[in-house]
């Protein structure tokens, strides 16, 4: 990160609604100081600066960021603009990353999360503020869908009709309430009142923030730990309940975060995983159909929109879903070899990797493929009555190896 200096001028970062060339007269004279204006070509176009070097903002952040470390190191004055709140997914909040915040003047105006409250009459405190602009939408769809409402910025490819359908997709129901709020603070600003489905057949404004709320009260985390005999199955053919909360305990997952479940079997590890972390996205795989129709029917019972299940083997199946923060793996059909070597080479740094497995043979293969995994064996007893009395049940023994993907340098 650069150091500041006493001769350097701050870099100036000025925020926008409307147009450059409104605003205020104290702003109006940094821009005039300018020896090099950084913007949008909205804004550049409206910027009265005749005499500094402009540098148009697009694809070219790197360029930008040399730019400007370059001008200030040599004492030149730099103004920086952008829309709203600079620091709110914004150019500040980029160059923040390179420079220490002593060497930056946010000037900021109202984000376009404040207009489009303001312009909706609605009270803002409670909302998920959310960008779609160049960031995976799963991530937003997955914070919008454990929010009570959702004030989302779009871009060209994932405008409100993109975003609609994903989350549609994801469970929300077609009749929530929607609204687009399109060219904020510009003369012809727009706001639009429907609902979700309604929105996923409309064309917007390239300039919008799409919001959305929840008919129905955001469902909570519920705590892990349903019932072995609530879900359905073929002859106990599943993760035990104590085996299922030592895995989730091993797993660790984060909100926001991506799991895979290799040999879902009847789902009820990546149902517990998703009723406990809403916001995680689980992606589990099952090659035997009669399981998936288990599976299905399990998701029907404990709704869980974070979860996207496919009946295939893995890892094939595997090969487009997002890289993991943490997997585990029930079940393997014989190809536990190419499957651990696919979700070595997808685990991302500091990602989690547990397996269960029943037999010693298995047990072998996964250690000498992770020979520094840690391992346990688990023995769960249930007490069962007899006669007037009562006895220890045993459950046959499991093995849980832990692995945690290194981390980068």
């Amino acid at each position: 990160m650069s150091r500041v200096s006493s001769h350097q001028p701050p870099i100036h970062i000025i925020g926008v609604n409307g147009r450059a060339d409104r605003l205020p007269p104290h702003l109006q004279t940094l821009l005039a100081q300018a020896d090099l204006l950084v913007g949008g070509r909205r804004h550049l176009a409206d910027a009265p600066t005749p005499h500094a070097e402009r540098l148009p903002i697009g694809n070219n952040i790197a360029q930008v960021v040399d730019a400007v470390r370059a001008a200030w190191t040599q004492g030149r004055r730099v103004v920086v603009l952008a829309s709203g709140d600079p620091l709110c997914y914004g150019i500040g909040a980029t160059l923040r990353r390179f420079f220490p915040a002593e060497a930056l003047r946010i000037h900021p105006a109202p984000s376009a999360f404040q207009l489009a409250f303001a312009a909706l009459g609605e009270p803002w405190h409670d909302a998920a503020l959310l960008s779609a602009h160049a960031r995976p939408l799963a991530d937003v769809v997955a914070q919008a869908l454990v929010a009570p409402k959702a004030a989302i910025l779009t871009d060209p490819v994932q405008t409100p009709a993109v975003v609609a359908r994903a989350l549609l997709d994801a469970g929300m129901p077609p009749d929530a309430p929607a609204a687009v709020c399109e060219n904020l603070a510009l003369p012809d600003e727009r706001i639009w009142r429907g609902t979700l489905a309604a929105a996923a057949q409309t064309d917007f404004a390239p300039l919008n923030v799409f919001v959305v709320w929840q008919p129905a009260p955001p469902r909570s985390p519920e705590p892990p730990g349903i019932p072995d005999h609530l879900f359905a199955t073929d002859a106990r053919q599943i993760t035990k309940r104590e085996i299922r909360l030592l895995v989730l305990a091993e797993l660790r997952v984060r909100p926001g975060e991506v799991v895979w479940d290799i040999g879902a079997g009847s789902g009820a590890v990546s149902i517990e995983l998703a009723c406990a972390v809403p916001s995680a996205r689980c992606f589990a795989v099952e090659r035997r159909a009669h399981m998936f129709a288990h599976l299905c029917t399990n998701l029907n019972r404990f709704p869980a929109p974070n979860v996207h299940a496919v009946l295939g083997e893995a890892p094939d199946a595997c090969a487009d879903w997002p890289a993991p923060h943490a997997v585990f793996i029930g079940g393997s059909g014989g190809r536990l070899a190419e499957i651990l070597a696919a979700v070595r080479a997808r685990l991302r740094p500091g990602g989690r990797l547990v397996c269960t497995l029943a037999t010693l043979d298995n047990l072998y293969h996964v250690r000498r493929v992770l020979p520094t995994a840690r391992w346990y064996q688990v023995q769960i007893n249930h007490g069962v009555p007899i006669g007037a009395s009562e006895r220890l049940r045993a459950e046959n023994p499991i093995w849980i190896v832990c692995y945690q993907h290194e981390e980068q340098p």
